[in-house]
């Protein structure tokens, strides 16, 4: 009896209850998918440990077995297009077939909202979801998961579906326009997976060991696999790393929560909306401590040491830490998160007792929202003591002087590896054409981390996939935010330059540049067909052999000081759209950077040194906005940059 259990909970990864068989395919398998063509087709799945598994392809067959986990693999022959295929898996007393399966190039696409920007807000969305449907393109949305730790499963609804008006109106508009373009000069099946979610940071979509080799992640890593295995335990680490980061940056708040603290000259605000209403604190992003005192009765105080009460403080917009009379009852981060403390007995008396929240705003809204009637202490006899509707409160820090805090890594979209866990390993080791991917929006505020991470990415990617040279397309950033007369350090800018740089150091890496087609006003431009444009001639340049396509815009390729002007030289000749000389080039020495007036001749930009200005750098479109009109001969944008100058 034993063995038999154990076999069983093994097999449980692929068989959720014995009441109904399971998939014997891993889930990414479903009718309607997309085989890859021109490379042996991985297929795989799960069953009762020891089982003997026969696979059919149309009419190639195979066998495998599973391990003791109850996983099992199976190659096939590289195949061309071609009719409609069928894949059956069979085991003793149970047999699973999908059908309509193509055979042609599947692309990974991935990101954050510019990615995730479905099609049906697209430019002229009725006209294109009009024409969305095509027999030969295949969809697949993985939905948002992120999970602590890699998982197999992919939630059920997440299916391959045939192109169509319905299957395509939420499906991510840069993608399909790509693959739609790809279709028109491959006229092969497209298949296209659509992984994204908005306001993700980068690493989140890097597995652990991907995160560990950088070596600056192991703490929150940790962290990750505590909670993991316990989600109480994974809490209580991550609020110890927010204590030593903030006693490092806010030592002056050191005995803030005690209930003995005199803070009758504290400023006041509603205990509830976003502390952005409140006169001074307009535009505020960091630390601000609140308190409010809370009277209880006997009878409460009874009933709470008895263990009988949960504190309840609406959401925290992101991060709070929450005391009780100077004693810490628990962290958490999420800016739309209810925040609901049980309180251990012995903490709470009679008369009155001090509530104290360090609060911290990264970006945005900040602080306590939400309702102040729903503010208070619960009791489990369903009474509830008000908090009151005013928080007493003072800044700390601002997020510019702190820095930013250590995320909660279990979180989606802002911790380590969770959509990399929930998302993308389910995936592997899918067969792929190449991956596609639109983000950085999320990391503008760590250019030089950008620069380790976007490599790292590449790499776990293709390990992942079982393809060192897969290609690997990046949309580099769209313009966005407020335009300035004069130079200013911009995050936007060093993350396109990193993205820049990434791809001209690895030439199986390409770049489709959004930089002039954006919206100042909007960090989610609405023209994607010309992003999916884009991103097809570099797909046609790198995955299908293209190489007399020119993909891109003008690149730098070396910068020069020549007599008395700084010499840029392009990789390719470039014109000047709306306007005699090149917008956006700059100078600079070890203190400042200043406009330059540039000139172009082919493919060499000349920049006249202003008088008493010793440059040691110079930079094209240096902003979170800048207006570019330095394009190639094909009408691609030139990508911004920052080189070194190189002595003559």
């Amino acid at each position: 009896m034993r063995s038999k259990v154990l076999c069983l909970l093994a097999s449980a990864l692929f068989l959720p209850s014995l009441a109904s068989a399971a998939p014997i395919l891993a889930p990414v398998f479903t009718d309607h998918a997309v085989l890859q063509r021109g490379q042996p087709i991985r297929v795989w799945g799960g069953a009762m440990p020891g089982a003997s598994v026969s696979v059919m392809l149309g009419e190639a067959e195979t066998t495998a077995t599973t391990d003791a986990q109850g996983r099992w693999s199976a190659t096939f022959p590289a195949r061309q297009p071609g009719a409609a295929l069928s894949l059956t898996a069979k085991t003793v007393g149970d047999s699973q077939t999908i059908s309509d399966l193509l055979v042609g190039d599947v692309w990974l696409c991935s990101g954050q909202s510019n990615m995730e920007y479905p099609l049906r807000r697209s430019l002229d969305s009725d006209t294109e979801l009009s024409h969305a449907t095509d027999p030969d393109i295949r969809l697949l949305q993985t939905g948002r998961t992120s999970l602590p730790a890699p998982t197999t499963t992919l939630p059920k609804e997440a299916v391959w579906r045939v192109a169509s008006p319905e299957a395509a109106a939420n499906f991510s508009a840069a993608c399909f326009f790509m693959g739609r373009e790809l279709r028109k000069t491959t006229h092969a099946p497209i298949g296209l997976i659509d992984a994204s979610w908005g306001g993700s940071i980068i690493q989140d979509w890097i597995s652990g060991e991907g995160l560990h080799a950088l070596g600056n992640y192991d703490e929150g890593l940790a962290v990750l696999a505590d909670y993991a295995r316990s989600k109480e335990a994974g809490m209580a680490r991550w609020g110890a790393m927010l204590d030593r980061w903030a006693a490092k940056v806010e030592p002056q708040a050191a005995g803030w929560a005690s209930p003995n603290l005199d803070d009758s000259a504290w400023a006041t605000m509603p205990a509830e909306n976003f502390w952005e209403v409140n006169p001074g604190l307009e535009t505020f992003d960091g630390t601000i401590w609140l308190r409010a005192t809370l009277t209880l009765t006997a009878k409460q105080a009874a009933q709470a040491a008895k263990g009988g009460a949960t504190l309840a403080l609406g959401p925290v917009d992101d991060i709070d830490t929450t005391f009780i009379n100077g004693r810490q009852i628990g962290s958490q981060e999420g800016w739309n998160a209810p925040r609901e403390y049980h309180i251990a007995p012995g903490m709470l008396k009679a008369g009155a007792n001090l509530i104290a929240v360090r609060a911290i705003d990264t970006s945005g809204g900040g602080g306590a929202w939400g309702p102040a009637a729903q503010k208070g202490l619960k009791f489990d006899d369903g009474s509830f003591a008000p908090l009151g509707g005013t928080w007493r409160y003072k800044i700390s820090t601002s997020m510019a002087q702190s820095g930013p805090p250590p995320h909660a890594p279990w979180l989606g979209a802002s911790g380590l590896s969770t959509l990399r866990n929930g998302m993308i390993a389910p995936l592997a080791p899918y067969g792929l054409k190449g991956f596609v991917w639109y983000q950085g929006e999320a990391n503008v505020s760590e250019p030089a981390e950008y620069a380790r991470t976007l490599p790292a990415l590449i790499a776990d990617w293709r390990r992942a996939f079982g393809g060192p040279d897969l290609p690997f397309l990046i949309v580099q950033l769209a313009d966005f935010g407020p335009r300035y007369a004069q130079p200013r350090e911009s995050g936007w800018a060093g993350v396109r330059d990193v993205q820049r740089r990434v791809a001209a150091a690895d030439p199986q890496v390409g770049l489709a540049s959004a930089v002039d087609i954006g919206d100042i006003h909007d960090i989610h431009p609405a023209n994607k067909q010309e992003v999916g444009r884009r991103l097809a001639l570099q797909a046609r340049r790198l995955a299908y052999g293209d190489t007399s396509l020119v993909a891109a815009g003008p690149a730098p390729l070396s910068v020069l000081i020549q007599g008395g002007a700084v010499t840029v030289r392009l990789d390719q000749r470039a014109v000047v759209q709306a306007g005699a000389h090149p917008n956006g080039f700059e100078l600079c020495d070890a203190s400042a950077c200043r406009f330059v007036d540039a000139t172009l001749s082919g493919d060499q930009v000349s920049l006249p040194i202003p008088a008493g200005l010793a440059p040691v750098k110079a930079r094209y479109g240096w902003a979170d906005s800048p207006i570019v009109n330095l394009y190639g001969l094909t009408g691609l944008p030139a990508t911004p940059f920052e080189l070194a100058i190189a002595a003559r």
